[in-house]
């Protein structure tokens, strides 16, 4: 699994002219999907996610977490973070999970998030086109793969 997090005043999601999702201060989670994952890559960045401390504290530092700041959380679906441009000028996507591996990964992730979050998160529409805007804070920008967890 592969993750862009992006630290948010605000988030949007909107698929055919309908607001799916809406949140306040917190993360935007754009997340991929490959076909080698496994509940345990979920549970990893899960918890890695849950604990990343990159908001700031009274003192200006960033030493508190999305959990410690009861932020929202809005989590969307890219397979195109698996991307693989080596050869030519068109990605492959061969590497990202097909859906009926990938919606069940998409599922436990939002369910092992909320009950570590214990509230709901935003979401986008599996697989649909999506409109995604959000207010970057910072901006804090990291990257997470479960593949290569010393990123």
């Amino acid at each position: 699994m592969r993750v862009v997090i992006q630290r948010v005043s605000r988030s949007q999601v909107v698929v055919e002219g309908k607001e799916v999702a809406v949140s306040g201060p917190g993360l935007l989670i754009l997340l991929g999907i490959e076909e080698s994952d496994t509940g345990e890559d979920v549970a990893w960045l899960v918890k890695k996610i849950v604990q990343l401390r990159i908001f700031n504290d009274s003192a200006g530092v960033m030493n508190l977490s999305v959990s410690d700041m009861g932020g929202d959380v809005t989590v969307v679906s890219q397979f195109t973070l698996h991307a693989n441009v080596k050869k030519g000028n068109r990605p492959s996507y061969i590497r990202a999970a097909r859906p009926e591996t990938a919606i069940p990964l998409y599922e436990l992730f939002l369910e092992q998030l909320e009950e570590s979050l214990r509230k709901p998160a935003g979401r986008g529409i599996f697989g649909a086109h999506m409109e995604v805007s959000l207010v970057n804070d910072g901006p804090v920008t990291i990257i997470l793969d479960t593949k290569n967890k010393e990123l």
